[in-house]
């Protein structure tokens, strides 16, 4: 089979390897073990920084393609003139493949969703990592693409992985997953005790979107309501800085620590020690980060986006909150003092994602391939 791939994610030749973002090539390294022949179409350059890891296979052929970006006059004007010549390009190498796979959402698979309906009889998947929730506000270029991955009509022989299971969607559309952990790993989880601790994390990037602040000052109001409670943040990004300040300036520095960027093996301890999970984030497509805690037995308090309340059961299995810090807190304080529910909120939580791991995952590929 030749394996088709088109992306955003930055193809980049370092080290005599071909690498891109870590999470995106543990992934696509699974895809790729099950296929004869491999070829990449995506940027090849990246200005800022990113988490990179090496694609296993030696003999990935990647075809250069300039990014589409509409944040200034002047990446507008380029991005014009180089989509023509995108699509036709796209057109070429879906022409070879026997396989074509989409990363969606983003304005390059925007062009692929358009290139692909001219190849009707080939055999297509599209993973939808963004929010597939139909009443979510999203820009355009997202919906467009969401349009034409549903629409039969112009999309055929396809199936669109989305996160989540939502109502009236057509054929094409596939409830699918995100995994982290192997079966092996099911055997080393225990029943999480929730005693006077309440220590809590924050997994994920330093940015605007996750609202890292709003963690701080959740664990904050709880300090000040007489809990004792803890809070370690692992990740990095733009807003470390006013974090650090806000820490400081509220003499948070003994119960909220910034860990920055670990190996997975760090923040898989820092789950098996802690009682809660934060991420207060403002747009999710499967948040990982839920699962993977949840798979660990901590119970996350997550906003209600996306596929978030699916994977939280409604509220069986943690927290949904809407990001309005005084109705949060005061909502959780009340379930603090029944220390059974959050026992069974872990154990529920447990049990559901033990059912999605890598050799599930894995199972589930063969199957669309």
């Amino acid at each position: 089979m030749k394996f088709l791939v088109v992306t955003l994610a930055p193809t980049l030749f370092k080290n005599e390897k071909q690498q891109s973002y870590a999470p995106y090539v543990k992934e696509m390294d699974m895809w790729f073990s099950k296929v004869d022949e491999v070829t990449i179409v995506s940027p090849t350059k990246y200005a800022g920084a990113l988490l990179l890891a090496s694609f296993q296979r030696k003999d990935i052929s990647v075809i250069s393609i300039p990014e589409v970006a509409f944040n200034s006059i002047g990446n507008s004007l380029l991005s014009l003139v180089n989509m023509p010549l995108i699509f036709m390009k796209l057109l070429q190498e879906m022409a070879k493949a026997d396989h074509i796979h989409l990363r969606c959402p983003a304005t390059i698979t925007l062009i692929g969703c358009v290139a692909q309906i001219f190849f009707p009889k080939k055999t297509k998947t599209a993973k939808y990592a963004g929010n597939w929730d139909p009443k979510a506000k999203q820009p355009l270029s997202y919906r467009s693409q969401k349009w034409i991955l549903g629409n039969t009509f112009f999309t055929k022989n396809m199936q669109v992985l989305v996160y989540g299971e939502w109502p009236k969607h057509s054929k094409n559309i596939k409830s699918f997953f995100t995994a982290t952990y192997r079966n092996k790993k099911i055997s080393e989880t225990t029943t999480r005790v929730f005693n006077s601790e309440n220590n809590f994390l924050f997994v994920g990037s330093l940015v605007s979107g996750k609202r890292p602040l709003y963690a701080v000052k959740f664990v904050e109001a709880l300090f000040k309501s007489g809990v004792a409670c803890s809070l370690s943040m692992y990740g990095d990004g733009v807003k470390r800085k006013d974090l650090e300040a806000y820490i400081i300036a509220n003499n948070l520095t003994e119960i909220v620590h910034l860990f920055g960027n670990q190996s997975e093996e760090i923040v898989e301890d820092a789950y098996k020690k802690a009682q809660f999970l934060l991420l207060p984030s403002k747009s999710e497509g499967w948040p990982k980060v839920v699962a993977e805690a949840m798979f660990w037995g901590v119970v996350p308090i997550v906003t209600k986006i996306s596929c978030v309340p699916w994977m939280l059961g409604r509220g069986d299995r943690g927290f949904l909150i809407d990001a309005e810090l005084e109705i949060d807190v005061s909502t959780f304080l009340l379930s603090l003092e029944n220390r059974n529910r959050l026992n069974e909120m872990s154990k529920k939580g447990m049990v559901w994602s033990h059912s999605y791991t890598l050799d599930d995952f894995e199972a589930q590929l063969k199957r669309l391939l």
